[in-house]
């Protein structure tokens, strides 16, 4: 009993020796820690109305339990294939499509011998990331406009009809990804930048030496100093596949274009806060929340089954 005692003590110094020797590191992350615990964690008290049929004027606590009842009158709804099928089928496109991308982009950069020319690169492909959503729209609508958009002008030139692009359905997807990854790509290439500058320059210098052509030594150098860095975004992003943003989407949306353009975050917006629907909202957005979840938890098993690399 005095000998599990004493570890259990020395154990406890030895934590109290970590802390007050690091102590500085600790007060510096607290405000993280706050942060966290105040907006992500505290909230998820008011999860609870997702259960109940929420009475503002009875409160959170006051108003009764209805169990599943929004959730299943969510899965019996008319919109929940569509919303679902939207939602699934964009966030699907953008991980096709806007992932490759950056890790393409930071591929090319780092060949790039010019100092000068690379840095102008950079500069051209990070600047769409600081454009807000509201003017990126805007662009869109302008050079995308069926009288005097760029492109439809483009179109007329050689002998084509001009095309309502924000108005037929089977154009949503497409404009609301190229447009995306147009704007973030460079942006997310800082981090497969970071990753290729800490690979070895003598590994180059010995492929060299043995023959190895440029696509050689990325394809055999490169990408493999970089795949734990890849992989780590890819469950990153799996995890919020069915995450797709609210602004862009409703910015985006019109009439003509719902059966395409309506997801699961438009719906909750509608139907919570346009609706006053609180707890059939809560309980889409808790069903949102979980998928994903589920989906991250998923792939990050998967990742560390097969590749060795994951977050946890």
């Amino acid at each position: 009993m005095n000998t599990t005692n004493r570890t259990k003590k020395s154990k406890a110094s030895q934590v109290l020796k970590r802390f007050t020797k690091n102590w500085s590191l600790y007060v510096l992350f607290l405000p993280v820690i706050i942060y966290f615990a105040i907006f992500q964690y505290f909230p998820m008290y008011g999860v609870q109305i997702a259960f109940k049929n929420f009475i503002a004027t009875k409160g959170i606590w006051g108003s009764p339990w209805v169990g599943f009842k929004h959730f299943e009158r969510f899965f019996d709804s008319y919109y929940f294939w569509r919303l679902m099928k939207n939602t699934l089928g964009i966030g699907l496109y953008e991980l096709a499509v806007g992932f490759p991308v950056p890790i393409i982009l930071a591929l090319m950069i780092n060949e790039v011998k010019s100092k000068g020319y690379r840095r102008f690169v950079q500069t051209v492909t990070y600047a769409p990331h600081f454009l807000s959503t509201v003017v990126i729209v805007g662009m869109i609508l302008i050079f995308l406009s069926p009288q005097s958009g760029m492109v439809n002008q483009l179109i007329k030139v050689f002998g084509g009809e001009p095309i309502a692009f924000l108005t037929e359905p089977a154009w949503f997807k497409t404009i609301y990804v190229f447009s995306g990854v147009w704007q973030q790509m460079g942006w997310s290439s800082i981090i497969y930048l970071a990753a290729l500058s800490g690979i070895d320059p003598q590994l180059h210098e010995a492929a060299r030496v043995d023959g190895a052509s440029r696509l050689q030594r990325i394809w055999h150098i490169n990408i493999p100093g970089i795949m734990p860095t890849i992989v780590i975004l890819l469950i990153l992003n799996m995890g919020s596949v069915l995450g797709v943003g609210f602004e862009k989407v409703f910015l985006m949306q019109n009439d003509l274009n719902m059966s395409a353009s309506d997801v699961i975050s438009t719906h909750v917006y509608r139907s919570g806060i346009i609706g006053a629907q609180y707890s059939f909202s809560a309980a889409v957005g808790l069903f949102n929340s979980v998928i994903n979840f589920i989906l991250l938890v998923s792939v990050n098993f998967i990742a560390r089954k097969v590749n060795e690399t994951s977050l946890w």
